[in-house]
């Protein structure tokens, strides 16, 4: 995974009071990124999904597609052959 944030790392002397827990600060930036990892990876699996939806309802408008080539083609066989009974 990629990580697109540049940030400059104080030194750790300081705490940081963080959801009521006093923390060092390389702890708050470690949690920090580990809070925007979690979230590109949720996107991440929602563009998956998306992807795979678009994907699949592709393959189905082919076999649609394809499908009624098929009946038609064999509706056209299917009135030739009456025809040549009939005459």
């Amino acid at each position: 995974m990629t990580n697109l944030t540049l940030v400059t790392p104080l030194p750790p002397t300081r705490p940081v009071q963080n959801e009521g827990t006093a923390m060092l600060l390389h702890e708050a930036l470690a949690r920090s990124r580990m809070r925007e990892a979690e979230q590109a990876a949720r996107e991440y699996a929602l563009v998956r999904v998306l992807t795979a939806g678009r994907r699949w309802q592709m393959l189905a408008r082919y076999a649609q597609r394809r499908a009624a080539v098929k009946a038609a083609a064999a509706a056209n066989r299917s009135g030739a052959v009456a025809e040549r009974v009939s005459a």
